[in-house]
């Protein structure tokens, strides 16, 4: 069985950005999900409030909102798109322990918007380790994955 074709690659394998012109709007939907695993007293600091730099969930969603906005200009290959919902949240999770991060975008487009939501993971789980390095430079950031993605000619795909 052969592999299957790469899009973004031409007939003589070289990259390209690849045509989307003859598709349809619909709506997309892509979720992504990351961990930041830190030691228990830095999740203790950040539970408490106490960053030295101030309110790290917050700029860490921010800062993945943002990213979201920007992937194309981080990811050379990627279309600009039309966002109509950027969601980040950051949520503390005693068990790893650390934050696990969980974007969601939507646009009405003619092609999807994975890259943003793993963009958008990826830029707050370094932002959260910005925040908080000043405690701990043994974080780990981890598992950064597309849980789900809807519309599109490929269908929907939900890999959690």
């Amino acid at each position: 069985m052969s592999a299957p074709k790469l899009s973004h690659l031409d007939d003589e394998g070289r990259a390209r950005m690849v045509d989307v012109g003859h598709k349809p709007e619909t709506e997309r939907v892509a979720v992504a999900r990351g961990e930041v695993h830190m030691k228990k007293e830095t999740f203790d600091l950040l539970r408490a409030g106490n960053v030295k730099k101030g309110d790290a969930l917050t700029v860490a969603q921010i800062a993945g909102i943002s990213a979201a906005k920007r992937t194309p200009d981080l990811i050379p290959l990627c279309h600009p798109l039309p966002l109509s919902h950027i969601a980040v949240d950051l949520a503390l999770d005693e068990s790893l322990p650390g934050v696990q991060i969980t974007a969601t975008v939507r646009t009405l487009a003619r092609t999807g918007v994975e890259m943003e939501a793993l963009t958008a993971v990826s830029v707050a789980a370094l932002t959260l380790y910005d925040m908080l390095k000043a405690a701990e430079k043994t974080m780990r950031i981890q598992n950064i994955r597309l849980v789900e993605k809807h519309g599109g000619l490929s269908g929907d795909v939900v890999n959690e």
